[in-house]
Parts: C-alpha cells; structure tokens; sequence
C-alpha cells in the first residue's frame, strides 16, 4: 500500500469535526478579501461529487450553494489519492468566462484517505476591469493569459460540458472530421482529468462526438490499457 502524503499534518475524523475548525476561517477570509471571494468546503467522504459542497460562504461567485458540485479538479483529485494536491494561485474561470485565482488544500481522516477540500476561489472581474481602464489611458503589452487549471460551476454537467469543448477544441477539427485516433485522443484528455467519473459522462460525449455510447466505451478500455 503507498504512503499517504498529508494535505496537512491535521486529520479529523469526520467532515463535522473540520467544519467546526474552519467554519470561522471561511468567514473571515471572505471578510478579509472581499464579497468577490469564494471559499468552500467539500465533502469528499462519500464520493459524491455532484453534491460535494458542506458549506459555503459568497457562493454568488460560482454560482453554488450547500449540496452543489465539486470541479473538475475534484475528480482529478481522488484519482490519485496518495499524491499531495494542494495547489496554491493557481487560474480557474467560470462556466460564465470570469476568470478565477484559486487555491486548495486537502485534509485526510485518521486512515489517511482524502476527506474534504478546503478551496478559495478569487473572481478577477473588478481588478481587471481596473486594469483595463488603466491600459486605456496607459496601452502596454498584455501578458500571455495562463490557461484554467480549475472550470467552477453551479451544475456539474455544465462542468462536464465545458471539459468536453476543450478536449474537442484541443483537437483542431471539427467532430465529423474526426478519425479514430483522434477521437481517441478527446476521450484520453476527458480520462486524465477524471470526467468519467461524472454520471453519464459517456452518454454526453458519444452525442458530442456522433458516436454510439458502446463505442466510445470501447475507446476508453484502448486509453486505460494504454
């Protein structure tokens, strides 16, 4: 059995216990940063990532309430459980484009399976609405955009939708063009990040791909022997 690499030296016995713990961390760094932070916790005991969110405070910026989903990064998470995936500033955006600066920390029970996730996520709208008043005044090169690590949404098919544009996107072509290797391809970026793990995520990507759900079934046994 691998070693376990702790989020944190902390281990609680249930997601109750930790609530207790953070419950007024979540209020004041919402307090400190402003009505345009998000912080969440997620259960992520049962596994149920469609309904994954314990508790929320300015959930306006998601979009989200109690009971909501988990991400993308979710899935990706409990994956590989054994890794240390506490991720600090990395980009998000919404389903709705807002781009989104992020950070997330895991703790584990006693045995050392992830329990919940403790995730920030900052809204860039009115600094950069700032700043581009500013360049307005002032042109100056732009940066490269990072690309999003993270998609946020209030309903995880929303989430799932949006993985699947991506990988289609990534692939450079539209979908009846589209060989076998490259469709292949789609469902082996939609597996690295753990979108079958998300109910009928196979019915939602053989309509996207004009495929049959058997075959697309198919595709995914050639990417995990792979």
């Amino acid at each position: 059995m691998p070693t376990l690499l702790p989020a944190t030296d902390a281990r609680f016995q249930s997601v109750e216990d930790l609530h207790r713990v953070l419950e007024p961390v979540m209020r004041a760094i919402a307090a400190a940063v402003g009505p345009h932070c998000e912080v969440v916790l997620h259960d992520l005991s049962s596994r149920d990532l469609d309904h994954s969110i314990y508790a929320i405070v300015n959930g306006h910026v998601s979009g989200r309430s109690v009971g909501g989903p988990s991400t993308n990064l979710g899935f990706e998470v409990l994956r590989d459980e054994s890794a240390d995936h506490d991720a600090f500033g990395y980009r998000g955006r919404t389903v709705d484009g807002r781009e989104l600066v992020s950070s997330s920390v895991y703790y584990r029970d006693p045995a050392g399976r992830i329990l919940a996730a403790l995730c920030i996520n900052v809204d860039l709208t009115p600094m950069q609405s700032a700043l581009n008043a500013i360049a307005a005044l002032s042109p100056a090169p732009q940066a490269e955009a990072e690309e999003p690590k993270e998609v946020v949404g209030p309903d995880i098919t929303r989430v799932l939708d949006d993985m699947i544009s991506e990988a289609i996107a990534s692939i450079g072509k539209p979908t009846p063009d589209m060989g076998k290797s490259d469709r292949i391809e789609v469902l082996r970026l939609l597996e690295s990040r753990g979108a079958f793990h998300i109910k009928r995520a196979a019915d939602r990507v053989s309509a996207r791909l004009g495929v049959s759900r058997v075959t697309v079934y198919g595709y995914l046994d050639e990417v995990r022997r792979g």
